[in-house]
């Protein structure tokens, strides 16, 4: 009977279409997720290839002298890095590491700064609790400003013109008119200031570390505007700036960076970074943050927007290398560091192996 094949319970060339077909199906179903599959693997590997800086050790510099440092300048203008450490800062060739000059009788030295208009560059000395003036071509001493309590970090607003001291002691800020080279100012900032930065627009930010805040200053009125309360940051040390989206870099010392709006205080993001941050730098023109970490660790982080930032890498460097100087111009990353004892980081407490102190340059 034509058609009898397909009614039951005969029904076996009906159901081995079926089978066939939802087996086809399938078949190109699974070939299609295999595709898919190859695709996205690719694309990951594309993408993570593209998300590596290239960012590598390409020099060491040893300084031959042996005490502890802090804070190091990479100035491009005179190709010259200055690099404090113990009761001098040494100076050297930023192009070739070789040693230009030592600026000596800085106890404690932390920070440096240079004017070149002025041909002057400061120094912070942190034991001495003032600061020395020294001629940019010859080193030689010019005067000594006497500042508050341990000053630290040390930074020029070119907005108001002057410069800015954290004395980690005496809780405060020396403001500084390098015309004159007087105090004319402290402001008292209720805890102890670590780093400290300016939108050029009138606002100084500073780091407080011990109350885990970020202030705001008028540089007009020399007066705290605002308190930004940072949630679920501790012990904030490095702080960069990118003045084009008005986003404040806070490197903490419990392994996270935060971004803020430098406007408002609001919390816009929260990196992971790595153990002992002592340094933040931004670099502007290729939109990258780095935190530099004593535990031998320098994280990258992209802004990918005002409101949008990714961890990128984590590059290798060194136990200790906690400090960061940014050249601007060659996009060169500067870490000073030396050999310790023990193989694991130790914050403050770890011991340094007499002359290993060196500099280490990073770069693509």
């Amino acid at each position: 009977m034509k058609g009898a094949s397909t009614l039951k319970p005969s029904g076996q060339p009906a159901d081995k279409k079926n089978i066939l077909e939802k087996r086809k199906t399938m078949s190109i179903l699974k070939t299609a997720s295999i595709a898919l599959l190859l695709i996205n693997f690719c694309t990951a590997i594309q993408t993570d290839a593209q998300t590596k800086t290239g960012i590598h050790l390409l020099r060491t510099d040893k300084i031959y002298s042996d005490a502890g440092w802090d804070y190091l300048l990479a100035d491009h203008a005179q190709q010259k890095l200055y690099v404090s450490h113990g009761t001098q800062v040494n100076i050297l060739n930023e192009k070739t590491g070789d040693s230009l000059g030592v600026i000596t009788n800085t106890p404690g030295v932390h920070g440096i700064l240079i004017l070149h208009d002025l041909k002057k560059g400061y120094t912070t000395n942190g034991k001495a609790g003032d600061l020395t003036v020294f001629d940019i071509s010859t080193n030689a001493v010019i005067k000594k400003i006497k500042a508050g309590e341990n000053p630290d970090a040390i930074f020029y607003d070119d907005f108001s013109k002057k410069i800015y001291v954290c004395n980690g002691r005496s809780l405060d800020m020396s403001v500084i008119d390098p015309a004159t080279d007087k105090v004319i100012a402290t402001i008292p900032l209720g805890g102890k200031p670590e780093t400290a930065v300016s939108n050029g627009k009138g606002k100084i930010f500073v780091n407080i570390e011990d109350k885990n805040d970020v202030l705001s200053i008028d540089a007009k009125t020399l007066k705290v505007l605002q308190r930004f309360k940072l949630e679920g940051g501790e012990e904030p040390s490095g702080l960069a700036i990118d003045r084009l989206t008005s986003r404040l870099f806070v490197g903490c010392g419990n392994k996270v960076l935060i971004v803020l709006d430098a406007q408002t205080g609001k919390k816009i993001s929260t990196l992971p970074i790595g153990d002992g941050c002592d340094g933040v730098a931004f670099d502007p023109s290729l939109k990258l943050a780095y935190s530099s970490n004593g535990d031998g660790t320098l994280t990258v982080i992209k802004e990918i927007s005002a409101n949008q930032f990714k961890v990128i890498e984590n590059i290798k460097t060194f136990l200790g290398a906690r400090t960061i100087a940014l050249d601007y111009t060659t996009h060169h990353i500067f870490l000073p560091t030396s050999d310790f004892k023990s193989t694991e980081f130790e914050g403050k407490k770890a011991i340094r192996i007499p002359g290993t102190f060196r500099v280490l340059e990073y770069g693509q």
